[in-house]
């Protein structure tokens, strides 16, 4: 059986670390500031934004939230990103996704000023991720980095196979992946017997928002598993990409779904909130 990687216990560990870092800022009468803005009704993001919305309060992070409406257009989207880059009582700005199709989340992501960048979605920091230098981390592949740190899980020669090539999960966890030494490996949905790939991993990450996908005969035996996925099941459940019942029987380490990677997300887009309060005060405050 399966060691289960238990995200939440980590990121509470992590939030606690957080919270004396803001308090530390605060004797400096600094106090970090998240702004989120949300455009439409989508009740997911909108758990997800009340969830950041919960992390800054019990860390200590100022939080501001732009509820932004449906039929919102390009320009005015851009100018309330352009307004919060200016306001320097804004250490973080978060656009939540997704957004309506009629606009251009890229080119949004492309107005957030780089220093405010939390969700390490600008050109600026995914270009210098893909360097080595140092920048804003996705927060999905930055938590599971952190969950391998915290378990001892060393990539270096590994087989990682990642499945879901998105820019907000597959893509960054390529470079991470890489910067850990690891080979790695990416599928999506024109990929070619994708099973000969999974049976191969011997870290696999799934990203691809399927219900229990990721069968057991996917699964090499002790392979370490980690499950981005966030589904319903047909009963309602919430379940992951990985059938986790077969799976943990035969993997290394499982990440649960709820419980694993999703509160290590939010983790560390508070700690990117932290990082970003900290560059944008380091001319006259020392830590």
């Amino acid at each position: 059986m399966a060691i289960i990687i238990d995200g939440k216990a980590l990121a509470k560990k992590i939030r606690d670390q957080l919270k004396v870092e803001v308090d530390v800022l605060k004797t400096n009468k600094i106090i970090p500031k998240l702004a989120v803005i949300m455009v439409g009704d989508n009740s997911a993001s909108k758990v997800y934004v009340k969830n950041k919305s919960k992390a800054c309060e019990e860390i200590g992070i100022k939080y501001e939230e732009h509820l932004l409406s449906e039929n919102i257009k390009q320009e005015e989207l851009i100018d309330l990103i352009k307004k919060l880059n200016q306001d320097e009582s804004v250490n973080g700005i978060l656009l939540q996704s997704p957004i309506p199709g009629h606009l251009n989340i890229n080119q949004a992501f492309k107005a957030i000023s780089y220093r405010k960048d939390v969700d390490g979605f600008t050109p600026s920091s995914v270009g210098k991720l893909s360097i080595g230098e140092d920048t804003f981390i996705s927060c999905t592949p930055y938590g599971i980095m952190k969950m391998f740190e915290e378990y001892n899980i060393d990539l270096t020669g590994k087989d990682v196979v990642i499945v879901g090539r998105s820019n907000i999960v597959g893509k960054p966890l390529i470079q991470v992946c890489l910067n850990k030494n690891a080979t790695v490996t990416v599928c999506h949905s024109k990929t070619i017997n994708l099973e000969e790939h999974t049976k191969r991993a011997d870290v696999l990450i799934s990203a691809i928002g399927k219900a229990k996908f990721i069968t057991k005969d996917m699964v090499k035996k002790d392979a370490v598993v980690i499950d981005v996925g966030i589904n319903r099941d047909e009963n309602g459940k919430l379940v992951g990409d990985v059938d986790f019942e077969n799976v943990e029987k035969i993997a290394s380490y499982i990440t649960p779904v709820p419980g694993g990677v999703g509160p290590m997300t939010i983790a560390m887009l508070m700690n990117n909130v932290i990082k970003a309060t900290k560059e944008q005060h380091n001319r006259n405050t020392r830590f």
